[in-house]
């Protein structure tokens, strides 16, 4: 029995919550520098207006935003909500991972690709890429996790029908339109996730993800928020399809499969 099963339950909620504030805050520095090349480790965090360094009692996850009021301490400019929110929403991604998985191998995974994914979803929201920082890394991982979880063959089948598939998909696309359609850090992540989960939940991510784009993308047509040359970021769908087939994509395959049987 380790030390966190060993505590009662609202010490376990409590040291899960602080974890995923901790990589949340470590998230924002990933956002912020990987799509300039910048180290994530060095320098110190710093104010982008000011440019002077936030001492440690200024950078605690939510409770530094709060007492300062979501303005630098320095130069008195607002600092973006986008910060505070993603603290939270990886602490509640970890949270809800925790209670499905409690301590296990695949919440110790999810400490890992759950930040990992909310760190792709808003690079690519901003600055429409996918960072080969993380989607390289990312493969390797994903082959060594899912080479526990399913097995070597099965990870690295998932790693190349993933990637094969968007990779047949942008090729035919550019063949067909002239331009890219799908850039290549979608490519390395689906290769990456599918390595992770295997072939059956690597089409099930992709179907979901391109289900949710669709909808998203008629509905920014019927809004006229966006019109049919619009590039819209693909990176959301994957982290969000590839959160959800995590999370229950069992479930989803046998709910599917029972109504195939149910139908016939």
């Amino acid at each position: 029995m380790n030390i966190l099963t060993a505590a009662p339950y609202y010490l376990q909620i409590t040291t899960v919550l602080l974890l995923g504030l901790t990589l949340g805050s470590f998230v924002n520095v990933c956002i912020y520098r990987l799509p300039k090349n910048e180290s994530i480790i060095a320098p110190r965090s710093h104010c982008q207006s000011c440019n002077k360094n936030i001492p440690i009692w200024d950078n605690i996850p939510i409770l530094s935003y709060l007492i300062l009021k979501g303005k630098c301490r320095q130069c008195d400019t607002s600092i973006s909500i986008i910060y505070p929110i993603v603290e939270v929403s990886a602490a509640l991604l970890l949270l809800a991972g925790f209670i499905k998985f409690g301590v296990s191998i695949k919440f110790s995974i999810l400490c890992v690709i759950g930040p990992t994914l909310l760190t792709i979803a808003i690079i690519d929201i901003k600055h429409k890429i996918i960072p080969d920082m993380i989607t390289l890394p990312g493969i390797i991982f994903g082959i060594v996790a899912g080479s526990y979880l399913f097995g070597v063959k099965e990870s690295l089948v998932g790693l190349i029908s993933g990637g094969g598939i968007f990779l047949l998909v942008s090729e035919v696309y550019y063949r067909v339109r002239g331009r890219v359609g799908m850039g290549g850090g979608d490519i390395k992540f689906i290769a990456a996730v599918g390595a992770l989960l295997g072939t059956k939940n690597v089409f099930l991510i992709i179907f979901l993800s391109a289900f949710m784009g669709s909808v998203v993308g008629l509905i920014g047509l019927v809004v006229k928020k966006v019109n049919t040359t619009t590039q819209v970021p693909f990176g959301p769908f994957l982290a969000a399809g590839t959160l959800i087939v995590y999370f229950s994509g069992e479930d989803i395959i046998k709910i599917y499969m029972a109504s195939i049987v149910g139908g016939y």
